[in-house]
């Protein structure tokens, strides 16, 4: 039997915790598995790329669609300049902007964040007082990476800390997402 559709978890900086969205999304959804980084405090861009297309390759590539919170998006567009990605889409939530001179995150690795079209569709869904990402940022993830964008209004870096967990409305997204990829 053919699956149709496998869903892969890539967290963000630290991990997504027990009360992270992204772990209620894992319970939720059918044949999805987390992608696991050699390092969630000190992440090394081609470790978390490799790690992305490793597990990518454990499955047939179109039925793949990747959900990914945080840094995991930077990851994807990352993944996407430097492997043959082929994927059936991706989930991009709260993309943070890692060239941004206020932060000290010792993050050069993932940077410069590629501003080249995904060749895969996708979603960005973005906070407008996201404290990693300005609106007009995302807005310009979302339009260089073809990526449709939605604004969910005031919510944080969407994480735990804003009150994301058990984000039905997300999943909702999702599920819209994955239909309209999937015609």
């Amino acid at each position: 039997m053919k699956v149709e559709k496998t869903y892969l978890i890539l967290p963000g900086y630290g991990n997504s915790d027990e009360g992270h969205w992204q772990t209620y999304f894992e319970k939720q959804l059918p044949n999805c598995h987390r992608v696991l980084q050699m390092s969630w405090d000190k992440p090394i861009c081609s470790d978390w790329i490799n790690a992305i297309n490793e597990a990518v390759k454990q499955f047939d590539p179109e039925t793949v669609v990747l959900i990914s919170h945080s840094m995991g998006g930077i990851a994807i567009a990352q993944w996407a300049k430097y492997f043959d990605a082929k994927v059936k889409g991706a989930f991009i939530v709260a993309p943070p902007d890692l060239e941004n001179p206020y932060l000290d995150l010792s993050l050069e690795s993932f940077i410069p964040i590629p501003t080249s079209k995904l060749p895969f569709p996708s979603l960005v869904i973005a906070s407008s007082n996201d404290n990693w990402a300005t609106v007009k940022r995302s807005q310009y993830f979302a339009k260089n990476w073809g990526s449709k964008l939605i604004a969910i209004g005031d919510a944080g870096h969407i994480n735990t800390t804003s009150g994301y967990g058990s984000w039905d409305v997300g999943l909702g997204f999702l599920r819209k997402f994955v239909d309209e990829i999937s015609r």
